[in-house]
């Protein structure tokens, strides 16, 4: 589910407040509506536009990463993680990634997704339990403002590098606040570390500029073979 923020009428920052699966569920379903309005228009959410574009800076489409060739003709097949209500499929598909699956925990966000009009396939999916996806199903993962405090633990990113092929990449979005803690560059690391996948891009810029927060990009690329 994608990231969120706060102004006078908005869900903003509660959604920093949230503890548990439940606590989350019922803040999207309750946001689903001015999502885009709140996020997208009134604060200028970076983060789709700065993940496309870095995904396709490591696997252009149409094209092979390290040498491997997409399994879907030119197009790499690509799953939305927390794809929220579209945003970032929005921006994905603008990049030129058309082959698009989706995924969230809220079914309500997953009704505005459908609305986009650019998945092939929207699923209703708890990360944190793990994703009913066959390993090595996709060429390509993004996650979006997915990682976040009440939201999707550290250690879910090895669940989503699975579900991508030898050679492919994930591209991760995600706020200061969450980054400033300390336990999702600690997982990159340990990712790192044990050869399960290596940071090919890391950049910090706007998240969401018009609250003032910034964030990072991080795409990841798993070994070939």
């Amino acid at each position: 589910m994608t990231e969120s923020t706060d102004d006078d009428a908005g869900l903003f920052r509660t959604s920093y407040d949230l503890a548990t699966g439940e606590e989350t569920l019922a803040h999207y379903e309750e946001w689903a509506e001015t999502y885009d309005r709140e996020i997208g228009v009134d604060n200028g959410y970076a983060q789709p536009a700065r993940c496309a574009s870095a995904l396709a800076s490591v696997l252009p489409p149409g094209e092979s990463t390290r040498g491997v060739a997409p399994r879907c003709g030119a197009i790499p097949r690509l799953l939305d993680v927390g794809c929220g209500t579209g945003l970032s499929g929005l921006a994905l598909h603008d990049a030129g990634f058309t082959d698009l699956d989706g995924c969230d925990f809220s079914p309500p966000m997953l009704e505005r997704a459908a609305a986009t009009g650019v998945y092939q396939r929207l699923f209703e999916a708890d990360l944190n339990a793990g994703l009913a996806v066959t390993d090595n199903t996709y060429d390509v993962a993004s996650a979006v403002g997915v990682f976040s405090f009440g939201h999707i633990r550290p250690s879910a990113l090895r669940d989503v590098l699975r579900v991508v092929r030898p050679g492919g990449a994930v591209v991760v979005g995600l706020n200061d606040h969450f980054w400033d803690e300390g336990d999702f560059p600690a997982e990159l690391d340990a990712i790192e570390a044990d050869g399960s996948a290596t940071v090919a891009f890391r950049e910090h810029g706007d998240h969401l500029p018009g609250a003032g927060v910034q964030g990072w990009v991080v795409v990841l690329v798993k070994p070939e073979g």
